[in-house]
């Protein structure tokens, strides 16, 4: 089994995560040790909330650092939420705040009167199953067509539109929903609550 390691930075529903990670074969510890994010076969970087409060809880301890080394010697990372968004240089949430700045890019807000295609004002956050498209194959992230599970009120603006490997159609945007880079896999949507699909993605993730 692979030695997956939950990052515990305080924000997130780390409990779920832990449980659909071992539904599809993971042996999982949830952590925000440095020295034991350091011995992991695969890193997981979960979160909800504000972006500003999750990097207070990865800069406790040396997490970032050990997360950034992770990546760095070619450690499978995988974000989600929170976690795709804290990979990026900054977010304007609260801010703008710094985040790990290993991929460039920014975190950006949804309009205050956001519409859809029609014109039809939408709600944020962006709640609920919302169906993707691939702009780019990817075997991990899988095909266009999946349903997923989003609850967010800002999104990720990389800066290598290459590097978007999903995209999700909401209030009239074409939103990053999960980004693909070398180790780098991560989801705007939450897996973890995105049933069968969800799962799916979880145990290719495994398996990369």
């Amino acid at each position: 089994m692979k030695r997956v390691v939950v990052v515990d930075s305080g924000t997130g529903n780390l409990r779920s995560v832990e449980k659909a990670l071992a539904h599809v074969g993971a042996t999982v510890t949830v952590s925000s040790d440095a020295d034991v994010i350091a011995r992991a076969d695969r890193v997981v970087v979960p979160g909800q909330g504000a972006f500003a409060d999750t990097m207070a809880g990865l800069a406790r301890g040396g997490v970032v650092d050990a997360v950034r080394a992770a990546v760095a010697r070619g450690v499978p990372y995988l974000g989600l939420c929170l976690g795709l968004q804290v990979l990026f240089e900054s977010s304007e949430e609260h801010g703008p705040v710094a985040g790990l700045g290993l991929l460039r890019g920014r975190v950006v807000r949804f309009p205050e009167d956001a519409r859809d295609a029609d014109g039809a004002r939408v709600k944020v956050p962006h709640m609920g199953w919302t169906q993707v498209d691939a702009p780019r194959a990817d075997a991990v992230a899988g095909p266009a067509g999946a349903w997923y599970y989003f609850v967010h009120s800002y999104y990720a603006v990389p800066a290598d539109p290459g590097v978007t490997v999903l995209t999700a159609r909401y209030a009239g945007l074409d939103v990053c929903a999960a980004v693909r880079k070398d180790n780098i896999l991560a989801t705007q949507f939450h897996p973890e609550k995105s049933q069968a699909a969800g799962l799916s993605l979880l145990a290719r993730f495994l398996d990369s």
